[in-house]
């Protein structure tokens, strides 16, 4: 089983939010990048992910329907092509990965779905959850053509959840065949955990104060629920780093144990002007007050995370 961890503590490390790895090697690569342009981001020759794509969501523990519906809405919004969504869009926001496929020299004919969403409303593993029950929930998806995403709701722990990661995504061996040649036995995964009573300082900033740092007030969250919009801002991270590294042999900064890949390698990064601390100069609803960058189906609004553009080896921001 191979891993990789999410992108909002990194930034705490390196100074702030979201790293899909937060091993002392990557903060040492996330602060020598910080001073070193460009970064060292490079393609490994492995394979992307590629094809009709489902996004299975696995709800374990305690969620609100209106919670279940600020994710859903995102994944949907990634591919949506209705005039009806305001720009910039979310849908345009995950356009920018398919540069990756354009270097690679590999199919860009990725799409994603949103898929089946499957409730464990009675904690089957309990509130304190280890790597491996974590890949076994994510084992209750389709295995093929498919990304299983495992979303745990507050009140549950898991092995290394903000002491050293916010989520993470890696691959598994399935029972089925998968979806990307030559790689038919393993499926790919992400997890993300609500923070909201954790360590929402380390998984929902810009949306609650830091825990290191200048302590600037937080951001309104989009959606009025700190831990879902902070989680949303981490499965976005990790769904731009499953398809651009699913199997660890794609994209990728640094040392294949701790990568920096799309959305990690830019942290704390959502707008321009950003800087240790300030999430960027964002756009914000008259109405609420809130801070967000992209728009999304049914009205919504999301902050998503700056992605790493290869062509300029710059962090490509929405706004």
């Amino acid at each position: 089983m191979a891993s990789f961890a999410t992108s909002n503590v990194v930034f705490f490390l390196v100074f702030l939010v979201s790293s899909l790895h937060f091993s002392t090697e990557a903060r040492r690569l996330a602060e020598s990048d910080l001073n070193e342009q460009p970064l060292l981001f490079r393609y490994h020759n492995g394979p992307l992910l590629t094809g009709k794509i489902s996004v299975n969501l696995i709800w374990y523990g305690k969620f609100k329907p209106s919670q279940r519906t600020i994710v859903s809405d995102f994944i949907t919004s990634i591919t949506s092509s209705k005039p009806t969504v305001a720009q910039p869009s979310v849908a345009r926001w995950w356009k920018a990965t398919e540069k990756y496929y354009q270097l690679s020299k590999k199919s860009s004919s990725l799409v994603l779905s949103l898929g089946t969403q499957i409730l464990d409303e009675n904690y089957s593993f309990g509130k304190s959850l280890t790597n491996q029950q974590i890949v076994q929930l994510a084992s209750k998806g389709a295995q093929k053509n498919a990304i299983n995403v495992v979303l745990t709701s507050a009140d549950v722990s898991a092995e290394g959840f903000c002491s050293s990661r916010c989520g993470t995504h890696g691959s598994a061996l399935g029972s089925s065949n998968g979806h990307i040649k030559g790689k038919s036995s393993k499926f790919a995964y992400i997890w993300v955990g609500n923070s909201e009573t954790q360590c929402p300082g380390q998984c929902a900033w810009p949306f609650h104060q830091p825990i290191y740092g200048p302590q600037n007030p937080p951001l309104v969250a989009p959606n009025n629920d700190v831990g879902l919009d902070g989680m949303v801002i981490n499965l976005a991270s990790l769904l731009a780093g499953t398809v651009t590294n699913p199997f660890g042999n794609g994209y990728y900064q640094g040392p294949k144990e701790a990568p920096l890949e799309a959305a990690s390698a830019c942290p704390g990064i959502y707008g321009k002007g950003a800087y240790p601390g300030y999430a960027g100069d964002l756009p914000v609803d008259a109405t609420t007050g809130a801070s967000y960058n992209a728009h999304g189906v049914n009205g919504r609004k999301y902050l998503l995370p700056a992605l790493f553009d290869p062509s300029t080896s710059t962090c490509s921001t929405l706004v």
